[in-house]
C-alpha cells in the first residue's frame, strides 16, 4: 500500500468508526509495514489533514459547484488530503498528487466522481487566486468556534491567534537521555548514525529533539537509550525534584513518562510505585521500565480518586498529573479540537477528589505536584485554588525549572505559542504539617 493509500485509511477510520488518530495510526502502519520514511510521510499527511481539516473543506467549496455535504464522505476525505498535499507539502509534485487522488476515486469510491476530482484539483492549480486565508479564526486555524472562545477566555486576546497558529505547526519529535544506560552525546550520535536530524533542546539538558523518521524503530530505542516525553511533562519531575533513596508515587502513571524521568532522577534507588485505573496500562508501564533498565519501579492497579490506608503519609513525594480535556496537546493530536466541549466541564470535580486523596499519602514536609496538558484554568489554577482552601496543612512553594526560571506563585501554564512545549500546568505544593 502506498502512503497516501495509508493516509486515507486511516482518516475513514477517524470519521467512520470515531477512532482517534493516534490509535488508527498505529494500526495501520502496522498492518501495512510500511518503512521509517514513509511511516513518518503517513503521519505527517494525516496529522495536517485534521490540522487544517475546517480550512479544506473551505476551499474545496469555494471550487465545488454543489454542496460539500453531497459528496460522498469518501471522495471528501480524498479531496481533502490531495489539496492539503498542494498547499502545504511543496516537495511533493503538484500532478503525481491529482493523479493519486483520480486513482483513488476511481479504486476506492464512485468511479464516477473521479472527474469531478480531477476537475476541482487541477481548477486549483490553474487559479489558486481563491486559496485565501478567511478572516475568521475558527476556519483560518480549524478550530470548532465554541473551542475558540473558550481558549479566548482563558489566555486572552492578545495571546489566541499565536496559540492557534501553534497548534497547527508540526512540533518535532521530543525524546530524553536514559542517563542509567547513556549520555546525552551518545546517544546523538548514535541517533544520526540511524539518519536522524537531532538538535539540543534550546534550554532542557538531556533532551533532543528529532525529526526524519519513527524513533521508536532506532536501535537507540531498542536498547533503552532514550524515552520519548515533551519538555514541559519533564519540568513536572524537575518541579518535583525526586532525590535517590526516596519513596515517590506516580498516581496516574501511563504511559510512564513521568514515572521514568523520576527514577532516572533518583538513580534508579529507592522506591516508585506506578499506579492506573486502566489493567491493560499497568503493562505498558512495565514493558517501558523494563527496557530502560529501570528496577526501582513497582506498577499497580490503582484509582487514583481513591485514598489507600495503607499510603497515609508514606510518600517524600507525589505526582498527580490527573486526566483533563487534553487540550494543551492539540499541535500532537489534531483531533483532540474536534472534542465535544460539554463533557469536560464535569473534570474539575474528578481532579479535585483525585488530588484530595493523593494527599493524604504524602508525609508531613514531602512535596505534591499537580499537573495537567491542559491551559484551562478550571482545571488548573481553580483546582488547586479549591485543594488549599480545605487543606491548611499544605501550601503552594515557589520552585526553580529550567527554561522558566523561578516560579515565585508556585503554579504556572505553559503555552505552545511561547516555551515552544506543549501547553501543561504545574503546581508545587508542599504539606507544612507534623
Amino acid at each position: 500500500m502506498s502512503a497516501r493509500d495509508a493516509a486515507l485509511s486511516v482518516l475513514i477510520a477517524c470519521r467512520r468508526g470515531g477512532a482517534w488518530l493516534d490509535g488508527a495510526l498505529k494500526q495501520q502502519l502496522a498492518k501495512d509495514e510500511l518503512d521509517r520514511r514513509d511511516a513518518a510521510l503517513v503521519t505527517r499527511l494525516c496529522a495536517a489533514v485534521l490540522q487544517n481539516r475546517m480550512l479544506l473543506d473551505e476551499w474545496i467549496a469555494r471550487y465545488l459547484r454543489g454542496k460539500l455535504s453531497a459528496l460522498q464522505p469518501v471522495v471528501l476525505e480524498i479531496l481533502r488530503l490531495a489539496v492539503c498535499q498542494l498547499r502545504f507539502f511543496d516537495k511533493l509534485p503538484a500532478s503525481a498528487v491529482v493523479n493519486e487522488a483520480v486513482g483513488q476515486t476511481k479504486r476506492l469510491a464512485n468511479p464516477k466522481a473521479a472527474g469531478l476530482v480531477n476537475g476541482l484539483l487541477r481548477a486549483m492549480l490553474r487559479d489558486p487566486a481563491r486559496l485565501t486565508l478567511p478572516e475568521d479564526l475558527s476556519l483560518r486555524y480549524s478550530h470548532p468556534a465554541a473551542l475558540v472562545e473558550l481558549l479566548r477566555q482563558n489566555v486572552g486576546e492578545e495571546r489566541l491567534e499565536a496559540l492557534l497558529r501553534a497548534h497547527n505547526e508540526a512540533p518535532p519529535a521530543c525524546i530524553q537521555t536514559n542517563r542509567l544506560r547513556t549520555d546525552t552525546a551518545t546517544l546523538t550520535a548514535a541517533l544520526e548514525n540511524d539518519g536522524l536530524r537531532v538538535t539540543p533542546h534550546p534550554w532542557l539538558s538531556d533532551c533532543l529533539l528529532l525529526s526524519g523518521g519513527g524513533v521508536e524503530q532506532t536501535e537507540a530505542f531498542r536498547n533503552g537509550w532514550f524515552y520519548v516525553q515533551d519538555a514541559a511533562a519533564r519540568l513536572a519531575v524537575k518541579a518535583l525534584s525526586p532525590a535517590p533513596n526516596q519513596r515517590v508515587l506516580d498516581c496516574c502513571a501511563a504511559p510512564g513518562g513521568k514515572s521514568f524521568a523520576a527514577a532516572i532522577a533518583m538513580r534508579d534507588t529507592g522506591s516508585l510505585t506506578a499506579c492506573d485505573v486502566h489493567p491493560h496500562k499497568i503493562d505498558l508501564i512495565e514493558r517501558g521500565a523494563a527496557r530502560l533498565g529501570i528496577t526501582c519501579l513497582t506498577a499497580q492497579v490503582r484509582d487514583a480518586s481513591e485514598v489507600c490506608l495503607d499510603w497515609l503519609g508514606r510518600f517524600d513525594r507525589v505526582i498527580a498529573d490527573v486526566p483533563c480535556s487534553g487540550l494543551g496537546v492539540i499541535r500532537k493530536k489534531p483531533d483532540i479540537r474536534y472534542k465535544e466541549l460539554a463533557p469536560m466541564e464535569a473534570l474539575p470535580a474528578i481532579q479535585h477528589r483525585i488530588l484530595s486523596a493523593q494527599a493524604a499519602h504524602l508525609r508531613p514536609g514531602g512535596v505534591l505536584v499537580y499537573s495537567t496538558c491542559t491551559i484551562l484554568r478550571r482545571e488548573n489554577e481553580a483546582v488547586v485554588e479549591r485543594f488549599l482552601a480545605e487543606h491548611s496543612e499544605f501550601s503552594l512553594e515557589p520552585f526553580f525549572v529550567p527554561g522558566l526560571g523561578e516560579i515565585s506563585t508556585g503554579m504556572r501554564t505553559l503555552l505552545p505559542c511561547d516555551e515552544g512545549t506543549d501547553g501543561f500546568f504545574l503546581a508545587r505544593l508542599r504539606r507544612t504539617d507534623g
